[in-house]
């Protein structure tokens, strides 16, 4: 399947909305809230949400949503939207512009595109079936040929590894170049443009890793889980993505401790 363009179009629209309702709280004074998670929520993470969801009702009202903040509609509808409105809360709270905000559309739970926007630099990655990643509608292609000796490697929050997770984290960041911590979803991105090349993360939900899933993939990436399963969007995993199929085999192979 190609992923049909009005789709596209309308997906970077949701993203423009998210925007709108999130530059404005940017490096402001607001208020913060814990969820049950002890994860924070701001009006700028319900706004950009509820902006979104109330765009689809309007022009896909029989598409299904799952949103991070108000959770499922239509959950057995076979066109679905995942929406994650910051990814990188945290981030957000404390001023630092590594956040984004994720919208993916998935058909009979295949992710079939994924957009990653970064709605204060104004950097947009847009995956789809069928058509080759784009940053800011140019080509993003990863590093094809990166060994694991010369890969650099990213994660979005070291302590959210259990203990053998860390472990084998380690084992990986000591086999690559150079590591950086802290990324949230622009870490993935940056592995379409050839800066990153692997990231890897714990147990994350699937709005937190659905709409990486086209860009990887259509920048010539691979993304599974820590097993090298398929990420099926329905439930919690753990994310490896690399830039190759071999770096994505070789980290792979450590983090399983092969």
């Amino acid at each position: 399947m190609r992923c049909p363009d009005d789709l596209i179009r309308f997906a970077s629209h949701l993203a423009d909305l998210a925007g709108e309702a999130i530059r404005p709280h940017y490096r402001k004074r607001i208020d913060i809230e814990r969820k049950a998670d002890a994860s924070p929520v701001t009006v700028a993470d319900r706004a950009a949400e509820a902006a979104m969801r109330q765009a689809i009702a309007a022009s896909y009202p029989d598409h299904g949503i799952f949103g991070e903040e108000y959770g499922h509609e239509r959950p057995d509808a076979p066109w679905q939207w995942i929406l994650d409105p910051i990814d990188g809360t945290k981030s957000f709270v404390t001023g630092l512009p590594i956040f984004g905000t994720l919208i993916a559309l998935t058909q009979d739970g295949k992710p079939v595109l994924g957009v990653i926007d970064q709605p204060i630099l104004r950097d947009r990655w847009i995956g789809a079936e069928g058509h080759t990643t784009t940053c800011n509608g140019s080509a993003a292609p990863a590093n094809s040929g990166t060994s694991l000796a010369d890969a650099a490697l990213l994660t979005t929050y070291v302590d959210g590894f259990n203990e053998s997770e860390a472990a084998a984290f380690t084992r990986l960041r000591k086999a690559c170049r150079l590591n950086r911590m802290s990324g949230d979803c622009i870490a993935y991105a940056l592995i379409a443009g050839g800066f990153a090349d692997i990231v890897v993360d714990g147990l994350v939900q699937p709005y937190d890793y659905a709409a990486l899933i086209p860009v990887i993939q259509g920048a010539g990436g691979v993304i599974t889980d820590w097993e090298g399963r398929v990420l099926d969007t329905r439930s919690p995993a753990r994310v490896l993505a690399a830039a190759n199929a071999d770096l994505h085999t070789a980290a792979r192979e450590i983090l399983s401790g092969a």
